[in-house]
């Protein structure tokens, strides 16, 4: 059953106890404004409201990245975990003889030849890797980067060298120090030493099959093309952990293919597919990976791509848990798996700086390109708020300057917007609109797709606040169901906006600072839904629930709800001066008209949730088994004889624990300090969770559930604790 709407949904936020006040009118986004932010707060972008009125309770998010896990759940609704480090048997190589043959071939001559483009250095290089190979360890071998070259004829000669001489090698440029240079990088020809560049099999030779760059001809007709395997990484997001395994490997990120990308700050575990590698190469990357393991290998036919996934499997612990009571804990438990949660986009959705992504999404549609430039390259307070010297310096040098060159030297290379602009503009002086354009479409898409999550969220807020959490009304968006007769509306929708979306994520990459727990994501197949407006005899027939609500994500294909809800959208967007029907620029993947849009649903609960309160005292130590620690653990280790009780790390004694008592999982736990508490039962020693230990103990609450993709873990945290998900809130309970 749901709980009674709560007569106001917009609360000023507490820890530990829930008031109701009346609701802020929506904000408008005006430059001034929101670029005197520090942080993007909830109530800043339309997140206001909860489904149940029980209070909430004090617990801390991501203490540690350990407390965050995420593991990927695949289009058959297995869970994805790292199993299995080993390689499986490989089949051999048909061009292995080959391989043999260059091996013991002398090439001084060719080295004599290249001494005479390159210096020392560089000969001294291409001597090592030449070596390296004729050893045989093509496994290890790793790619070479030459001296910066600022001559562009003379890097084209030093191509052409390899070309012609060193066949089995291959090259291409990489940035340099600076903008004005760049390297050549020389490795290892993936496709084999067959003497044929990866370009240079003419149309012809290759008949009726297709060309595809990033690999090799050289592979068997009888194993599969793509290498899967499980990607387990901690504290990295997707594109860096990648990043670092194709540098390794010799190969180009767009070999990769993935569903959707995961957080940074926490554990995840995912499926990747990489094309024409051998497992035994990436198996033996393991021992000199940090922070990232590959395993679970097997070859298949297709490539992963991105939304080609069901959801994620969170495995959450809040830390320093602290509530009025034990029955307030268990009481909001429960009340979330059985009621769900307001399914906002949660902050992740707007960015970490002070200038949230849908503040320049507002700026697009109006079509002020000049100001969005200088909103994306001016000093920024967040900067300073988090620490980021570097950053702060390069945009107070670019404002003090207008020095290009200058200001990309100083530039982080991950702020892959603020360079394409920057680049760009020394290009096309003054050109705006098309420095931002020069940004990858994915990331650009960003930020218009941020401004309509922003009215969705008012929306939403509005929805709960005007009809509450427990019944359908008249006018409300559902889904149809079965063969109805009734005039529908045909979408798209993927539960994102517009085609190929992936926000972690829908049709744009985040920056994957922003993606902490979404997975947001593009149907390959887009299929068409059907949506109406609910009507009384609907109501009377109780034909939809309140989990079948929708609200559309503005766009050119979307219908509104037929109720005071519209107009929500409608007048919120026009306080930015923007119409949600017509363009007034012509730069269409700017235009709100242009964007297809989508539905989502209002309501979301989680599935296979469970939960359970545990005891620890060392905040330092992890209070879950992550993925690798369960495989590491089966390996023969040195067994120590201990005596029957031991030290505690405050000095205390474990009390002796049967075997057969407790389970295994439990038995790990306790040997690391946790105690595990049953659900239900109440905390033993602990009168009041709001108490004070004498002895130091802690209580943290784990969580664990299934989400859909386009759904914001940190919203079902928010529903639970009735507190914010700030990064900088959760920094001041640590």
């Amino acid at each position: 059953m749901w709980l009674n709407p709560v007569s106001s949904c917009f609360p000023n936020l507490k820890p530990y106890s829930y008031s109701p006040a009346t609701p802020p009118p929506p904000p408008t986004t005006t430059v001034k404004a929101l670029m005197a932010m520090k942080t993007t707060e909830e109530s800043d972008v339309g997140i206001f409201c909860y489904i149940s009125q029980l209070p909430g309770f004090r617990g801390i998010l991501k203490q540690r990245y350990s407390d965050f896990m995420v593991n990927e759940v695949d289009t058959e609704g297995n869970v994805v975990h790292l199993t299995n480090l080993e390689a499986p048997p490989e089949v051999v190589k048909e061009n292995g003889a080959k391989m043999q043959d260059s091996a013991s071939k002398d090439y001084s001559a060719e080295i004599k030849k290249f001494r005479s483009l390159a210096g020392g250095e560089d000969v001294e290089r291409l001597e090592a890797l030449i070596s390296q190979i004729n050893s045989g360890s093509e496994d290890g071998v790793m790619p070479i980067v030459l001296l910066p070259d600022y001559d562009k004829a003379h890097r084209t000669a030093v191509h052409n060298f390899f070309k012609e001489n060193l066949k089995f090698l291959v090259t291409d440029a990489v940035d340099g120090p600076d903008a004005s240079s760049k390297c050549i990088r020389v490795r290892l020809n993936s496709g084999g030493q067959n003497g044929r560049g990866r370009n240079s099999k003419k149309r012809k030779e290759r008949g009726d099959k297709p060309f595809d760059s990033r690999g090799t001809d050289d592979w068997s007709e009888h194993v599969a093309k793509f290498l899967r395997f499980h990607l387990y990484k901690e504290n990295k997001d997707t594109q860096e952990a990648l990043g670092i395994i194709g540098k390794m490997l010799g190969i180009q990120p767009r070999a990769f293919g993935f569903a959707g990308t995961k957080d940074k700050r926490a554990v995840s575990s995912q499926r990747v597919t990489v094309f024409k590698q051998f497992a035994s190469r990436l198996a033996a990357l393991n021992d000199r990976l940090i922070g990232i393991k590959v395993g679970d290998f097997c070859y298949v036919k297709e490539g992963l791509s991105l939304g080609q996934l069901l959801g994620n499997r969170f495995t959450i612990t809040l830390r320093g848990v602290v509530a009025d009571s034990e029955d307030t804990i268990h009481a909001s438990a429960n009340a979330l798996g059985k009621q769900g949660f307001v399914n906002y986009f949660g902050l992740q959705r707007f960015g970490s700086g002070s200038v949230p992504t849908h503040l320049i999404g507002a700026s697009l549609l109006r079509g002020e390109w000049k100001s969005t430039v200088s909103m994306m390259l001016e000093p920024r307070e967040g900067d300073i708020l988090y620490c980021l010297d570097v950053i702060t310096e390069a945009r107070k040098y670019y404002k003090e300057t207008n020095d290009i060159d200058g200001t990309l030297r100083k530039l982080p290379r991950h702020l892959v917007a603020e360079r394409a602009i920057l680049q760009c503009l020394k290009k096309c002086p003054g050109n705006y609109s098309q420095a931002l354009k020069a940004i990858p479409r994915t990331l650009r898409m960003m930020y218009v797709h941020s401004y309509q999550s922003y009215l969705w969220n008012h929306a939403a807020s509005m929805r709960v606040q005007k009809y509450g959490t427990d019944r359908v009304v008249v006018g409300d968006l559902v889904y149809c169901k079965g063969n109805e007769t009734e005039k529908v509306t045909g979408i798209v929708s993927s539960e994102c906006v517009d085609e190929n979306v992936n926000d972690e994520n829908c049709d744009d990459t985040f920056d994957p600072s922003h993606l902490d727990d979404v997975s947001e994501t593009n149907i390959p197949e887009a299929r068409v839904n059907l949506v109406k407006a609910v009507t009384a005899e609907d109501i009377d027939n109780g034909n939809y629930t309140i989990d079948d609500i929708v609200l559309p994500l503005p766009g050119s294909r979307v219908i509104f709800p037929e109720n005071d809800i519209a107009a929500v959208f409608h007048d919120l967007a026009k306080k930015d001066a923007i119409s949600l029907t017509e363009s007034v620029h012509n730069v269409k993947e700017f235009s709100i008209t242009n964007v297809t849009g989508s539905y989502r649903r209002v309501f979301q609960k989680p599935m296979d949730f469970e939960w359970e309160l545990l005891k620890y005292i060392d905040g330092n130590i992890p209070l879950v088994e992550t993925d690798f620690e369960k495989i590491d653990k089966t390996k023969p280790v040195n067994v120590h004889k201990e005596d029957p009780t031991s030290v505690n790390g405050d000095g205390s004694l474990h009390d002796s624990i049967k075997q057969s008592e407790c389970s295994a999982n439990d038995i790990e736990l306790q040997k690391r300090g946790i105690e595990v508490e049953d659900k239900g039962e109440k905390l033993p020693q602990v009168e009041s969770l709001g108490g004070t230990n004498p002895q130091g103990t802690q209580i943290a609450l784990k969580l664990s559930f299934t989400l859909p993709s386009s759904c914001y873990a940190t919203m079902a945290i928010r529903e639970l604790l009735k507190t914010s998900t700030s990064v900088a809130f959760h920094k001041t309970l640590n």
